[in-house]
């Protein structure tokens, strides 16, 4: 989860929103990357999130289903808002909890 959401990050540096409509292999990258970072966050007994309420959860597991099943209705530009804006709290979130060296797994 966490690397995932590392390399989603990194690659939107030196990008722009506009890029993220010209760039097919970008869109189709950074879909599939919170797509699977929504996976690992649902592989995540409940009884172990609720130790990391600064995590939110359902709303990662929540865009993992929008993505998953109604791609053709995915607003990009909240995408985009949450991969740097949201994204960075979340690794900052994960690198306190996920050891060192499982983080580069």
């Amino acid at each position: 989860m966490l690397n995932h959401a590392r390399e989603a990050f990194e690659l939107t540096k030196g990008r722009s929103r506009a890029d993220l409509d010209s760039d097919r292999l970008l869109n189709l990258a950074l879909v599939r990357l919170l797509e699977v970072i929504g996976e690992a966050a649902n592989s995540i007994p409940k009884e172990e999130q609720v130790n990391y309420p600064e995590i939110s959860w359902a709303q990662i597991v929540a865009l993992r289903n929008r993505l998953i099943h109604g791609y053709d209705a995915v607003d990009f530009d909240i995408l985009w808002q949450i991969i740097t804006q949201d994204l960075p709290p979340l690794i900052t979130a994960l690198e306190k909890i996920v050891p060192l060296e499982d983080s580069f797994e």
